[in-house]
């Protein structure tokens, strides 16, 4: 009996390990992004201080600093842990509507459930919280938004806590990796606003990479919710407020599109959600069962440096 207990609890600390190395990884990741925005602003500051001054600068930056630079570093460093390979399999076109269906419902939903959070706190503490994100995509150029936002951090973030994180924690099941996957990558955009939403929202792309060994998938569901999100939505609000001023066939267009597109992928990602129940993973066998999977995953030193770390930040930011 007590050789059991010592073989469960040496089990125990050998799994906590393993979490704590990613834990511990993804915070050097983050650590790296703020070197790199302190070394590229100080760069500039000495060759043309005044873009500085200008938000497409900044974004351009916040980008180079943000993945560029420090990827092959975090790639690096999970490198050095086992992984899987995950079999490939392809979904047919209607099967990845319903994806793009459930993505535009989770997004919605997160999204919703983030703005009356958020103001339910911001009436508490009696200040408004503010929406980093909304304040960027409204003052960025149009096209940096595509590029940057719409595109560059997309492929970025899914290779990072898609890819590089779940072929290494797949081993301990479906569950583990899914659960992980969604908590870090809602955690690292660091605020209130966009955190219910990207929690839902990386669930999901976790859930179709594992059963589908295919990041580009993910990548592209991904393109199209921060495309939406900042390209398209800025086009559909421009287009609203020119018909209220003055009519335009142009402008009703794009208005009625856009309330189409939204309508007909919610309704498709209602029925989605409606089967999800039922989903399976065919072939994925769990090869490590945690007997205590939270008290694995996050109370071990590397993940619970990375999740403070963001909970102050969060909390920070949320009162300032």
């Amino acid at each position: 009996m007590q050789n059991s207990k010592n073989d469960i609890g040496e089990k125990l600390n050998i799994n906590k390990k393993f979490f704590s190395k990613i834990g511990a990884n993804y915070l050097i990741y983050v650590i790296l992004t703020l070197i790199f925005q302190i070394i590229l602003v100080n760069i500039i500051s000495l060759i043309q201080p005044e873009y500085l001054n200008d938000i497409n600068m900044q974004t351009i930056l916040s980008s180079i600093a943000c993945y560029i630079l420090p990827f092959p570093i975090i790639y690096w460093l999970m490198n050095k842990l086992e992984h899987v390979e995950i079999e490939k399999r392809s979904v047919d076109a209607k099967k990845f509507i319903i994806y793009i269906g459930i993505t535009c419902v989770l997004m919605m939903i997160g999204n919703q459930i983030g703005l009356g959070i958020t103001a339910l706190l911001g009436g508490a503490i009696q200040n408004d919280i503010a929406n980093p994100v909304h304040n960027l995509v409204n003052n960025t150029n149009i096209w940096l938004n595509l590029i940057l936002l719409g595109i560059m951090a997309p492929i970025f973030e899914e290779l990072i806590f898609r890819k590089l994180l779940i072929d290494r924690t797949l081993k301990y099941g479906a569950k583990v990796s899914i659960i992980l996957s969604a908590v870090l990558f809602a955690l690292i955009h660091g605020n209130l606003n966009q955190f219910f939403y990207t929690l839902l929202l990386g669930g999901f792309f976790a859930y179709v990479y594992i059963k589908t060994g295919k990041v580009t998938y993910t990548i592209i569901l991904h393109t199209i919710v921060n495309i939406m999100g900042s390209v398209v939505s800025l086009i559909f609000s421009s287009s609203l407020m020119n018909i209220q001023n003055s009519y335009s066939t142009v402008d009703l267009i794009i208005v009625i599109g856009y309330t189409l597109f939204v309508l007909i992928f919610f309704i498709i990602g209602i029925y989605g959600l409606k089967d999800f129940k039922r989903a399976r993973f065919n072939g994925i066998k769990t090869q490590i069962p945690l007997k205590y999977p939270f008290k694995t995953m996050f109370l071990n030193y590397g993940m619970i440096l990375f999740v403070g770390y963001f909970i102050l930040q969060i909390t920070a930011q949320a009162l300032s």
